[in-house]
């Protein structure tokens, strides 16, 4: 079979492997889909501390059941799956206080084991052992389920951020993301919903398809400005940086009205990750500061349903579908930001 294996940074190919076969307890897959990321980038160009090369890459897999280890019950072949990203130990302390987001053994798929960047992959016993393979729901497409693993992850991030009925939301990054943070908040409720971006080519295609209230491009004017304008002096109550800005988290501050919520979805860069906080805002505004953590099984599960659903569209997303011969040019896409979702169909 074809698979893309990461050699070293800079450093991805397409190579012929031998066909996995699933061992006791593991479940084999043909990958009907594997979504990119901006993850896969970042690994593309630094590697990744968890990475020990040669590894297939990708991490946002659906795809179809092809043989069952032994041991494993409840399956057959030819049904219809997606896999979970993130592997929680479901045995430590933080699992067992159901903190699976943030368990200190977690593992994840195109990381610890080989990935969806292939013809076929095997899924752990791990995964299976926590409920991290889930049916793909009738009317569901494979691509429309690989994006369940990220729409997970904004449902983690959403819930901590308790986004809800009545709320203004700014998401700042428009990027895939940032889309489905559009679209997740206009399900839980929200009243209104502004997406903010640097780049304004970026901003209108993104804007084009999630149709927020506003677009605005922090290129082109005050970010903080535009949003108290928009909320009459107000601010908004949920702000979501989703994007890896230290400027877009510390700008988050100025634009949260009284007692709201600031989701510090997006990371920043290992060497840079201090930012300037305005304690006094937090203290006298009673503002709440969360981080997000990738998601657990539960998530995965929930954001498929929501996918069934049609409550959180995804399927227009998918701007870009490639071959697996094609995944560097994927990579490229995606770190040029040409496209929103971009699909690998192996």
């Amino acid at each position: 079979m074809k698979v893309a294996r990461f050699h070293a940074p800079g450093d991805i190919r397409l190579e012929e492997a031998p066909e996995p076969v699933a061992r006791p307890g593991e479940v084999k897959i043909r990958v009907r889909a594997c979504s990119t990321c901006g993850t896969d980038v970042k690994i593309y160009r630094f590697g990744h501390h968890h990475i020990r090369p040669p590894r297939v890459m990708g991490h946002e897999i659906a795809g179809e059941i092809a043989e069952l280890g032994e041991g494993v019950t409840g399956w057959s072949p030819g049904d219809r799956v997606q896999v979970i990203a993130a592997i929680p130990c479901g045995e430590c302390e933080e699992c067992r206080r159901g903190h699976l987001t943030v368990c200190p053994n977690q593992e994840s798929m195109g990381y610890h084991y080989d990935g969806g960047f292939a013809q076929f992959m095997v899924v752990p016993a791990k995964v299976l052992a926590v409920d991290g393979l889930n049916r793909v729901p009738n009317g569901v497409g494979f691509a429309e389920a690989s994006l369940a693993e990220p729409l997970a992850c904004v449902l983690n991030g959403q819930e901590l951020a308790r986004v809800g009925e009545g709320d203004d939301v700014v998401v700042v990054g428009s990027g895939p993301i940032g889309c489905l943070h559009v679209r997740l908040a206009r399900a839980r409720g929200a009243a209104r919903v502004f997406l903010a971006d640097l780049n304004a080519e970026r901003l209108a295609m993104a804007a084009g398809l999630v149709r927020p209230d506003a677009a605005i491009c922090s290129g082109e004017t005050d970010v903080v400005d535009e949003v108290l304008k928009l909320t009459g002096g107000r601010g908004a109550d949920v702000v979501i940086t989703a994007a890896a800005s230290g400027a877009a988290q510390q700008q988050a501050l100025q634009m949260a009205a009284r007692q709201g919520r600031i989701s510090f979805f997006g990371g920043l860069p290992k060497d840079d990750p201090i930012i300037a906080c305005d304690s006094n805002l937090v203290h006298y505004r009673e503002l709440t500061i969360v981080g997000a953590n990738g998601s657990s099984p539960a998530h995965n599960a929930r954001a498929l349903r929501l996918i069934a659903e049609g409550a959180v569209p995804v399927a227009d997303l998918i701007t870009r579908r490639l071959g697996l011969d094609e995944v560097m040019d994927a990579i490229d896409v995606v770190a040029r930001g040409a496209a929103i979702k971009v699909t690998i169909e192996p």
